[in-house]
């Protein structure tokens, strides 16, 4: 029992020992959370001074809510900011190389429909060749099927 209260009153043999955050009155919630929005601090920054933990799971955006502070106030420092431009140049150049890319794909789309169509032409022109050499020259030019190889 006497360590609990040395911890409320954060003295134990004349060194100052952080309160766990359960101990904390909304006045020095208040002053905690104001601490963090003037100084820029990251939350755990702040946590770990004023309780000692590495860690403070919420606890700090918790008491913001409760005590009725923006939630659009930010709490962390936007450590990516800079990266925005490059993020964009990248989505950028990503979509003129698809766009590329689908251009080249689109040429290879109407090259082999233009070699598909030669070769249906080569095929009728084959066809009909056969068809009259059949007739002028009265001979069997194609193969028929369904017969029987000859036996020599």
């Amino acid at each position: 029992m006497k360590e609990k209260s040395k911890l409320i009153s954060g003295l134990t043999d004349n060194k100052i020992v952080r309160k766990p955050s359960k101990y904390f009155s909304d006045s020095e919630k208040h002053l905690i959370i104001q601490e963090m929005l003037k100084t820029g601090c990251t939350k755990v920054e702040i946590w770990e001074k004023y309780t000692g933990q590495q860690e403070e799971h919420g606890q700090l955006l918790r008491w913001m809510r409760k005590l009725g502070y923006d939630d659009s106030i930010p709490t962390r420092r936007p450590n990516f900011v800079a990266n925005i431009p490059k993020m964009k140049k990248k989505e950028t150049s990503e979509k003129l190389s698809d766009s590329f890319e689908n251009l080249q794909l689109k040429k290879r789309v109407e090259e082999l429909e233009k070699q598909l169509k030669d070769a249906e032409m080569k095929a009728i022109a084959y066809s009909t060749m056969v068809d009259i050499a059949e007739k002028e020259f009265n001979i069997p030019i194609r193969k028929k099927y369904n017969t029987k190889p000859s036996k020599k």
